[in-house]
């Protein structure tokens, strides 16, 4: 270079491959993230009819038509649990959801039923360094209490 001037050819294309580079990682993330959400709103639904269906299981039918409405219902934690994993098997939840596993929390003093399901969930793009499955989840809740407004 006879004038004393820098080769400036060289960084325009390291540049352009740079911005090549953080694009194709933030299409995988955006990719991945909206995998993990889709399969998380999948279990949102499941988790919401689970706890739905162990708690009409879980109260006790006499309660309400022996002593009226005008009395809280009392929750079976023995009989939501089982409703819980009927429910799971009737919907083939295990064939959507491979690996799921759910837990019930019965509250004796909320009558509240709790589901939570936990799936794992293959990345479609994993990042290279990054892991290539995770696991998302999701809660549902339901009360037989009355309102007494």
């Amino acid at each position: 270079m006879a004038d004393g001037g820098s080769d400036e050819r060289g960084t325009a294309m390291l540049l352009i491959v740079g911005f090549a580079v953080v694009l194709l990682i933030m299409a995988a993330v955006v990719t991945d993230a909206s995998a993990a959400y889709l399969r998380r709103q999948g279990l949102d639904t499941l988790a919401d009819g689970a706890a739905l269906t162990a708690a009409d299981a879980g109260a006790s039918g006499a309660d309400a038509y022996g002593d009226g409405l005008g009395a809280d219902l009392h929750l079976d934690p023995g009989l939501a649990r089982a409703a819980v994993v009927e429910y799971l098997r009737r919907v083939g939840a295990d064939r959507r959801y491979p690996g799921l596993t759910a837990q019930v929390e019965v509250d004796a003093a909320t009558q509240t039923v709790r589901v939570l399901v936990h799936a794992p969930v293959r990345l479609p793009v994993p990042i290279p360094g990054g892991p290539s499955r995770t696991t998302v989840g999701a809660t549902g809740a339901a009360s037989v209490g009355v309102d007494h407004r």
